[in-house]
This record gives structure tokens, C-alpha cells and sequence, in this order.
């Protein structure tokens, strides 16, 4: 049986992310979430085939670990960043198998994707509280970094050498066949950029 554990993600709903399993694939699975209910598609972040135990026994594994994350007991939801989902995941992958493009079920579907993708990459550092010169951690490898070199603007960092934006950066290194939001795949003093700006808007930081 093909068993798949995914962390799913959806732009209209920023700080949430969705952790199940299907027997089908990643595409079905997308499908069939893409309702009149949901505004926009979700996209697969992470899935994996499993090695040590079943799909469903770490789906309960991991609803348990982030228990306090949990938006309603009776949901798949939490509020939590995704990477520390897939931190606790990849004890039990046997296989990535995140999926390199989006699946959509019209060209609307899609704009409207792109659209929020592009507002939500848009960042400024400055108001993060990032300093010019600052390091920031991709995270899916903390090993590859980038240096803060504008505050605001399409192009702020400098990847090996080369001056890019944040989510040109990521699609470089995800190797995938769209631009994904930028914010959700760097980090910075161990938090994503998508949740330091959250925690500044909220005023926790």
C-alpha cells in the first residue's frame, strides 16, 4: 500500500498548517481538499514515504507530539511552523517525495496562488528587526546560508555570490517547478521569516 504522511499549507490561512496521510497520492489528496470552503489550493510542503511504522500510526504520532499546536482537537490544523513538523518527521522517512510542482484545477486556481505567493514573499527586513549583514538559514539545510544586503525590495539577500530575492533563492534550491513563498524557507534566530514577521505584528517580538 502506498502510505504517505504530507504537512500541507494554505496562503489564506498563514500560521496554520494541516498534517495527515492519504493511500492515494499527494495530487489526489489535493484535489479533493480544494473545496468551495477552502479560498485558495493548499500546497504540499513536505510528504514522505515512511520506514519505520505505518502512515497512520505517525499521523497519531505526530497529532500527539504538537498537541498543544492543535487548533481543534477534531482537525487537522495547527499552529505551528511547518519545519518543526517535518523536523519530527524525518525520524521515520524513508523516502522525500514533496512534490517539485503545483497541481490546480483551473488557470484561475492558479493566479490566484501565484498572486498571494508574491504578496506574502514580499518582506522587509528592516521592520523585521534584521540588521544589514545579518545571516539568515535556509530550512531545509541550515548548512546553506545568505547575507541580509537590502532592507526592502525584490532582491535582499546574497546567495553565493549572487544577489536574488528570497524566493528566487528558494526555488534555486528546492529545485522546483514554481516560485514558492520565500518567507516560509529561510530562517532567522531559529525562526522562519514568515513567523518573526507574525510575532512582530503581534508584538512578541
Amino acid at each position: 500500500m502506498n502510505e504517505i504522511v504530507y504537512v500541507l499549507i494554505n496562503e489564506a490561512m498563514p500560521g496554520y498548517v494541516k498534517v495527515g496521510f492519504t493511500t492515494t497520492s499527494i495530487q489526489q489528496r489535493l484535489k479533493e481538499l480544494d473545496t468551495t470552503s477552502a479560498p485558495l489550493p493548499f500546497e504540499c510542503y513536505y510528504a514522505a514515504k515512511l520506514k519505520l511504522r505505518n502512515a497512520r500510526e505517525i499521523e497519531k504520532l505526530l497529532h500527539d507530539a504538537f498537541l498543544n499546536n492543535r487548533v481543534r482537537s477534531n482537525r487537522e490544523f495547527f499552529q505551528i511552523s511547518p519545519d518543526r513538523i517535518v523536523a519530527a518527521l524525518k525520524i521515520a522517512e524513508l523516502e522525500e517525495i514533496t512534490p517539485k510542482e503545483d497541481f490546480f484545477e483551473s488557470e484561475e486556481d492558479k493566479k490566484a496562488l501565484q498572486d498571494a505567493r508574491e504578496r506574502k514573499s514580499s518582506f522587509n527586513f528592516e521592520a523585521a528587526k534584521i540588521p544589514l549583514g545579518a545571516e539568515i538559514f535556509f530550512v531545509k539545510n541550515e548548512s546553506i546560508k545568505a547575507k541580509v544586503v537590502a532592507s526592502s525590495g525584490k532582491k535582499t539577500i546574497e546567495l553565493n555570490g549572487e544577489v536574488t530575492s528570497l524566493s528566487d533563492a528558494a526555488w534555486k534550491l528546492l529545485g522546483y517547478k514554481y516560485k514558492p513563498q520565500g518567507t516560509i524557507y529561510w530562517k532567522y534566530e531559529g525562526k522562519t521569516l514568515a513567523d518573526r514577521r507574525e510575532s512582530i505584528e503581534s508584538g512578541e517580538i
